[in-house]
């Protein structure tokens, strides 16, 4: 049972924003700061297979993302937006053990502070919120690849949750509809490129 004075808060800034954790009390957008969402992150269980794994979103810290950025076209962005959502205490232990599964390949739980812009003002909207985040040193975690590569692996990647790009468009489209300064350039850069890549496919028919 969860203590009624911390409620158990999770941040969700991939799948999370589009299907959401069971026993949601109450939600609120808002972004991290001195972090990345990349594609980073190798699927073998969700939007790939073990030998054709797609590419999902992690969430790393600016510093550690730093060493691997080579390939990023925007290296300076540092915001992630998402949304945090309160769970109902009586069912704490339940959704935990549904994300640590829901989670499984390669992420550990942090907590973090969520910020909110208010009249034009940022202040922290959540103290202490947990998020899964994506560790360097997790098998699972691939690091920065040209856009363009990632693009393609993207567009043509499938596994038992459904296709890639489909998990990209979702995202994006959430993303965008969370507060009208929510971007995400590296985002919104792939949903062009796959957009592209779908009109071509589309033209050759």
């Amino acid at each position: 049972m969860g203590s009624i004075n911390a409620p158990f808060v999770v941040f969700g800034y991939g799948s999370l924003i589009f299907k959401p954790p069971p026993h949601v009390q109450s939600q609120t957008s808002g972004f991290l700061k001195g972090y990345v969402r990349r594609f980073a992150q190798k699927s073998h269980d969700h939007r790939g297979t073990p030998e054709n794994p797609g590419r999902v979103v992690t969430l790393i810290h600016k510093e550690d993302w730093d060493r691997f950025s080579q390939s990023d076209a925007f290296p300076n962005e540092d915001i992630v937006w998402g949304i945090a959502y309160t769970i109902d205490p009586e069912y704490e232990a339940e959704v935990r053990d549904y994300l640590d599964y829901r989670e499984k390949d390669g992420y550990t739980m942090e907590t973090l502070h969520v910020y909110t812009i208010e009249n034009g003002i940022e202040r922290i909207a959540i103290q202490d919120a947990f998020c899964y985040v994506g560790r360097p040193d997790n098998p699972s975690f691939i690091g920065s690849e040209p856009l363009e590569d990632l693009a393609q692996r993207i567009w043509v990647s499938e596994g038992p949750s459904g296709r890639n790009k489909e998990y990209l468009y979702r995202l994006a489209e959430s993303v965008r509809q969370l507060a009208p300064a929510s971007h995400d350039s590296h985002l919104f850069a792939l949903e062009e490129r796959l957009r592209e890549l779908d009109e071509t496919a589309s033209d050759d028919h």
